[in-house]
């Protein structure tokens, strides 16, 4: 496995600073985000001249980019900004093979006006679900006009808030495009751990054919989301899983601050060196 980490983490508008940040903090892969380059993570327009600095950055630093966000609501009320959330999705599509990668994030989306993440009641219906398949199959058709694929991470919060949720839109879907970003994360809040090995092992074995990259933070025992290595996940079991699920992409990490992002290097290398 890689280690990679969100490049939103660092500071600053420079993709050279920020990938420069990640390479001496002990990462070789990044999940670039476009408010990195100052335009924004949902811009309508990427130039010639942002995706030169992207690339030219990459090269420099030895810092793959693994994946672009290309996150907006997929099943907001407003379908004004579904379309505007699309046309983003678009704009970095059009751009993402030139930087050097495929592979575009997204979220299924919340009925929450306010909040893509944030569960609401609505979410798990069918009008939800079918919006949401609605607007894959417009991403879709910019996928292959593209040549990217589309990550796809289950959230609790969303309309695809589960394994099987996930494992039931791929095989809907019908399209070898749609991926999986893999955050075991998100799958729990406060089981016991016997259950959350449980889930994260039976989530790998679901979605292995699909895991495009994974995602590393952590839970607290009440639930909140911390630090990779800082909470309840147990991380020897899930990167034994995801090895012995033959996943070999970039594992990312997110959801920290980036005085810690050192840190978790260590303990993700020190873990993987371990044999998961």
């Amino acid at each position: 496995m890689k280690l990679g980490i969100f490049a939103k983490t660092f500071p600053g508008t420079s993709p050279l600073d920020v990938l420069r940040a990640a390479a001496e903090a002990g990462y070789s892969s990044v999940q670039y985000n476009m408010a990195c380059s100052g335009i924004g993570a949902l811009p309508e327009h990427v130039s010639p001249q942002v995706v030169q600095a992207i690339k030219s950055a990459s090269e420099e630093t030895g810092v793959e980019i693994a994946a672009i966000s290309a996150t907006y609501n997929m099943i907001h009320p407003d379908v004004a900004l579904r379309e505007a959330g699309r046309r983003s999705f678009e704009a970095i599509a059009a751009a993402s093979n030139a930087i050097g990668s495929r592979l575009l994030t997204v979220c299924t989306g919340s009925r929450d006006p306010l909040d893509q993440w944030r569960h609401h009641p609505d979410n798990q219906g069918e009008s939800a679900w079918t919006d949401m398949l609605l607007e894959f199959q417009a991403q879709l058709v910019i996928a292959e006009r593209f040549d990217v694929l589309v990550g796809v991470e289950p959230e609790l919060g969303n309309v695809v808030n589960s394994a099987r949720r996930a494992r039931t839109l791929i095989d809907t879907a019908g399209s070898d495009r749609i991926r999986i970003v893999f955050d075991p994360a998100n799958l729990f809040e406060t089981e016991e751990a016997p259950t959350r090995r449980l889930i994260v092992e039976n989530a790998i074995d679901l979605l292995k054919d699909r895991i495009e990259i994974a995602h590393a933070k952590d839970r607290n025992a009440d639930g909140n989301f911390a630090t990779a290595g800082k909470g309840v996940l147990d991380y020897g079991h899930y990167l034994a899983a995801l090895e012995k699920a033959g996943f070999e992409g970039s594992l990312i990490t997110h959801g920290l601050a980036s005085g810690e992002a050192e840190g978790v290097a260590v303990f993700l290398k020190t873990t993987l060196s371990k044999g998961g």
